[in-house]
């Protein structure tokens, strides 16, 4: 087990610096002079010389790049092109948005989509799982934001139940906090959900068919009883790395959807970074991304480890 955690460690931390390669040097290729949209296109030569050299933009490429890299591994983000403050602050400002939402999109999509999913595959063939399957299909077929705007014309519009958007901090009221958060978990949430019942439904209705769930109901036990205690934990395999690939969703999502509801988070961030050409805060910001999805994958990864005894085996 201690070699398959050492070597999925290993895979983070290179995942890691091939992603920041791509990220500094794909926009280090962009057209365009930042130095030069920054002052406008009447500035003079002189003065486009001089921020070109406060930006660091007249060194050479690869010393650019490892002098970022060794800035971010010490904590030092660097500072906004555009709005003249330290990259690490916008993004920790931000992410006290974009975190929680995330996470309570990641707990609506779980709570719904797995248990659609087990009642699906426990109805197999009938009205239900017929029902539950045309619903999730669905929900995969409409996109995020679509489904946001219906929900705030829906609930907050007719209804007035919910903000149509804007964040209160949470610091001032974090229960019109909550609540302005409640219909971008939502929108992230439910197309997620749809696609987790749908592989759920699928994972359990290929482990019904194996033997040790066979031998479980002859020894006496219901269908139900069999697949809670043998088929769940099997199908779950599929499901981790859905989960996964579900986070990495949700966070690219709310680069819309915070848009949509007027959100301050990171997504919104890196929107307005990329309008005003900002490289040095949309740099730092995607990589940000990076790692919370490779943190996310990494975690997927050692539960594998534990739910699967095969992988702990073949690691020894």
């Amino acid at each position: 087990m201690t070699n398959y955690i050492l070597r999925r460690i290993l895979g983070f931390l290179v995942t890691l610096l091939v992603a920041a390669a791509v990220i500094f040097f794909l926009l280090d290729l962009l057209p365009g002079d930042p130095a030069r949209f920054i002052l406008g296109i009447n500035a003079s030569p002189e003065a486009v010389a001089a921020l070109r050299q406060q930006m660091g933009l007249d060194s050479p490429a690869l010393a650019r790049f490892g002098s970022w890299l060794m800035g971010m591994v010490q904590g030092d983000f660097g500072h906004s092109q555009t709005q003249r403050l330290p990259v690490a602050q916008l993004i920790a400002d931000r992410m006290a948005v974009t975190l929680p939402l995330t996470l309570f999109a990641m707990v609506i999509s779980v709570a719904v989509g797995l248990p659609l999913g087990i009642l699906a595959a426990r109805h197999r063939g009938k009205a239900t799982d017929t029902g539950l399957m045309i619903l999730a299909q669905v929900g995969v077929a409409i996109p995020n934001f679509w489904f946001g705007m219906l929900l705030t014309l829906a609930f907050a519009v007719s209804l007035r139940w919910l903000p149509t958007g804007g964040f209160s901090p949470w610091a001032e009221d974090p229960a019109a906090a909550l609540r302005s958060l409640v219909l971008p978990s939502l929108a992230l949430a439910l197309p997620q959900a749809a696609i987790l019942a749908r592989v759920m439904r699928t994972a359990l209705v290929d482990v019904s068919s194996q033997d040790y769930i066979r031998t479980a109901r002859a020894k006496g036990m219901t269908f139900g009883e069999a697949m809670w205690r043998h088929g769940v934990r099997n199908a779950l395999l599929p499901v981790l790395t859905i989960l996964g690939l579900q986070f990495a969703f949700l966070i690219a999502g709310t680069i819309i959807v915070e848009n949509v509801f007027y959100l301050p988070g990171l997504g919104r961030l890196i929107y307005t970074a990329i309008n005003e050409r900002d490289l040095v805060l949309v740099r730092s910001a995607t990589i940000i991304l990076v790692l919370a999805v490779s943190l996310t994958m990494l975690v997927v990864d050692l539960a594998y480890g534990l739910v699967d005894p095969r992988l702990r085996e073949k690691s020894r």
